[in-house]
């Protein structure tokens, strides 16, 4: 019944948007190259006859041809450049009402007359802001050498990492991660571990998109991270190798390569990369419970030994089709080890009653493999089918020793011990399809689609106590929990540009979801303990708009006003029943009552001149979900996550790139204010926080010469709150490096020195339920780090190739993303 009902939606949602139409006179041609091959990616411009004032502009597609829409009667003439090539232009075109023009091709030619041995180099900015989302362009700065995926999250633009390693973007929780255009089911510490895993030389860029269209899942309240890793685009036999060196307190190593080979029928990729060191970490606590102050002092140490690979074979068919596959994974080893003790203090008295010196060891592994096909047909008339189905899996294994050994304030006599072995493996296969298809409908772009997506979790925690004599299960205190979510989608979506000077773009989604949880243990129920099996199931459809208005009539000046619906549901660890004990001191237990929180954005953007952006936001979360600190037998803790009343929170962006000579910058700031509220039963079990928050970054470059580049970055984070209980302090980085170019431009040495003020330092304090909580810790600063990487293979490709390479890519992320503003 609800698929039916999913149908009819998606009908009447293509018959509301067909009957969106509007006449307006349009302009098409073709650029070519002086053999009379289209050429791709040329930025084409029209411009007024009278004054050669700029009108509109657009970029040519894979065969050459571009389009310009929405334009009013007058005389014009087109101009086009081409990266290697001359300018050149066309001659005066009269455009009347409601009548198409088309202009006679264009040619280019080379900007000399020999081209071999000459290499066209560019380099992208190392932040690019759009209206609907912040590219960070990782492989092109030099000060991300060395660094994991989540320490340069750490340092991106409005994102917040927190003491547990959570993600907030712009002061929201519930951030989406994609992994090259496909969400990841890891959350939480699973997520972390997985994004340390993941290094700078492995990634491309980082897209942080604010404001994503009906195309996109639902899932992520503040937006979307996709981290999109390398791939080459180059036609021939080339690649690249690398080597990384780290020191901090303990050395880390990396090395990585990468190889192509592409011609008019096949394109075969691969890359491999290694990585290897330990991190430190130290962490502090003091918390106020009761009459007893407890205080630790813990050095923790991530031991890291990862192996990723992908590889894939793209087979042209012919000039409309595509089909190809795709194998990627991550196979890594994470061991932890947590030592630091444990004070027990009579508050009353200030004397000190007993000491607990609890050593944690947890070897874990954490292997990850994915599998793709796809299949993509486009036509020059702009319609494009797009079909991928997907299967990956995850095998997380964990076997985590935990001694606990307490002994009087001398810290010599021991009082008693209890020692714990818990093996926990956890298994999630995923299973996806999905089909895009868009085509030119009523002078604007329609795209229709849908996806079923399939998580099975697996996860069986055994705990054991161990003795002298070997170790004993025990079944009262072990637990395994099964989760399957089913999330059935359709959305529509279309875009179009008014001659008016107006962008018109909306669209909807609807996600039907199933989700099964059942978790089976003992439960103490009195003095007893009984066999207990917690299922629970959710059915619920959900219906999620989006839209946004751009006025351009004039491109120098550029307003956008948008407004999204988004959904986060719990992660499957928030849902299981079963208490976890984190140590003897601290519980952790899932919410089977948590709820799917909501978020409804309305932002506005104005761009200036191309540089200046300034977007405004303001969002309201309903149910948010928050770790709530509590106590169980009055002097233990007990965490766990419930959904919190509101969060309201409003927010700017302001970012300026500026370029003059060999010196360029781009600085960006994100400010926010958010309001928390929430009663869990009255007195000290109330939440009413609000704060006011901002982070600035600003990136300088230097061209000194001879082949040497200079960075300097800065970033400040000012003091914020944290899952909604914890106020955390400020924090910031300072952080330079120096690259210089080697072997006739096949080479580049990097060197960058990280936090070189060592102020990357993050505390927090809370206060709840009777509990008063103060935290603080630190990484390794400073990090000095050295890369060297060395391409080789044809780097004298023909640049028409490059151009077509590069547009079918963009082409391709444009459709697996589908920005903010349409484009789908």
């Amino acid at each position: 019944m609800k698929q039916k009902q999913l149908l009819i939606v998606a009908f009447s949602l293509f018959t509301t948007l067909a009957s969106f139409a509007q006449n307006f006179s349009t302009i098409t041609g073709q650029i070519k190259d002086n053999n009379g091959n289209g050429v791709a990616a040329a930025t084409v411009m029209l411009h007024h006859a009278k004054d050669s004032a700029l009108a509109k502009t657009a970029v040519s597609n894979s065969t050459g041809n571009y389009e310009l829409l929405a334009i009013k009667p007058g005389n014009y003439f087109i101009s086009t450049t081409v990266a290697g090539m001359i300018k050149a232009s066309s001659a005066i075109i009269e455009v009347k009402e409601n009548e198409n023009a088309t202009v006679a091709a264009i040619i280019v030619t080379p900007a000399t007359k020999n081209l071999q041995g000459v290499t066209v180099t560019s380099q992208k900015p190392m932040i690019e802001v759009r209206a609907d989302k912040t590219i960070l362009n990782v492989e092109g700065t030099i000060n991300a050498v060395g660094n994991d995926a989540l320490e340069l999250l750490r340092r991106s633009p409005g994102v917040m990492v927190d003491k547990d390693d959570n993600l907030s973007l712009a002061g929201k929780n519930g951030v989406q991660v994609f992994i090259d255009g496909k969400p990841s089911p890891l959350s939480g510490s699973d997520l972390a571990n997985y994004l340390k895993s993941l290094q700078s030389a492995q990634i491309e860029s980082i897209e942080i998109i604010t404001n994503p269209s009906a195309k996109y899942e639902a899932a992520g309240n503040a937006g979307i991270i996709n981290i999109r890793l390398k791939k080459n685009k180059s036609y021939g036999t080339n690649g690249s190798v690398s080597a990384g060196y780290v020191q901090g307190t303990y050395a880390k190593y990396n090395g990585g390569l990468n190889i192509n080979n592409r011609n008019k029928y096949i394109n075969a990729f691969g890359n491999y990369n290694y990585n290897n060191g330990d991190n430190l970490m130290t962490f502090n606590s003091r918390k106020e419970q009761l009459d007893t102050l407890f205080t630790q002092s813990n050095r923790i140490i991530f031991k890291n030994n990862t192996h990723s690979f992908k590889g894939g074979l793209d087979y042209f068919i012919n000039a409309k089709s595509t089909i190809g596959a795709i194998v990627s994974g991550n196979i890594a080893s994470n061991d932890i080890t947590t030592a630091g003790p444990m004070y027990f203090t009579y508050m009353p008295t200030g004397q000190l009653n007993r000491i607990l010196k609890a050593t944690n060891t947890n070897e874990m592994t954490r292997n990850n493999v994915n599998t793709n096909i796809n299949y993509r047909y486009a036509v020059a008339n702009g319609k494009e089918l797009n079909i991928d189905a997907d299967y990956g899996y995850f095998k997380i294994r964990s076997d985590q020793y935990q001694p606990n050994f307490y002994y009087q304030p001398d810290g010599v006599t021991e009082i008693s011990r209890i020692i714990y072995n818990m093996l926990s493996p956890t298994d999630i296969d995923l299973f996806s399809f999905k089909t895009d298809y868009e085509q030119n409908y009523k002078g604007g772009r329609l795209g229709i689609g849908g996806k079923i997506g399939i998580v099975n979790t697996d996860n069986d925690f055994k705990r054991y106590d161990v003795f002298t004599s070997g170790k004993v299960m025990d079944t009262a205190k072990s637990n395994r929990f099964k989760y399957k979510e089913n999330i059935n989608a359709l959305y529509a979506n279309y875009n179009k540009q008014l001659k008016t000077g107006i962008m018109v773009q909306f669209g909807v989604r609807a996600e039907n979801t199933h989700s099964r949880g059942n978790s089976t243990g003992l439960q103490k129920v009195n003095t007893q303990y009984v066999q207990f099996d917690s299922s629970f199931k959710r059915d619920y459809i959900d219906f999620f708009p989006s839209a946004a208005i751009t006025f351009n009539k004039n491109p120098m000046k550029q307003w956008t006003i948008s407004y999204s619906r988004r959904i986060d549901r719990p992660a499957y660890q928030d849902l299981n029943p079963f208490e976890f004990k984190l140590n003897e001191y601290t519980f952790m237990k899932g919410n089977t009552l948590l709820r799917p929180q909501y978020t409804n954005s309305f932002g506005v953007t104005h761009i200036y001149k191309y540089k200046l952006t300034t977007a405004l936001n303001y969002s309201h979360v309903k149910d948010i979900f928050a770790q709530v600190p509590d106590t169980v037998d009055k002097t233990k803790g007990f965490l766990t996550k419930k959904n919190l009343a509101t969060q309201d929170i409003a927010s700017i962006n302001i970012s300026y790139p500026f370029q003059y000579k060999w010196y360029s910058f781009f600085a960006t700031t994100n400010a926010n204010y958010s309001k928390y509220q929430a009663d869990f039963g009255g007195g000290n079990r109330k939440v009413d926080q609000s704060v006011f928050a901002f982070t600035f970054y600003m990136q300088n470059s230097f061209k000194l010469g001879k082949g040497f580049t200079g960075e300097i970055s800065t970033l400040y984070i000012s003091p914020s709150i944290w899952q909604g209980f914890f106020k955390s302090a400020a924090m910031g980085t300072v952080d330079a490096g120096l690259s210089k170019s080697v072997f006739k431009n096949k080479g580049t040495i990097k060197a960058a020195v990280s936090d070189i003020f060592q102020t990357m330092k993050w505390s927090g304090t809370s206060n709840f339920a009777g509990v008063i909580s103060n935290v603080n810790g630190r990484g390794e600063m400073p990090l000095f780090k050295l890369n060297f990487n060395y391409r080789f293979g044809n780097s004298q490709v023909k640049a028409a190739r490059q151009r077509k390479s590069a547009v079918e890519d963009e082409n391709k992320r444009t459709q697996s993303s589908g920005g903010g503003m349409g484009g789908n």
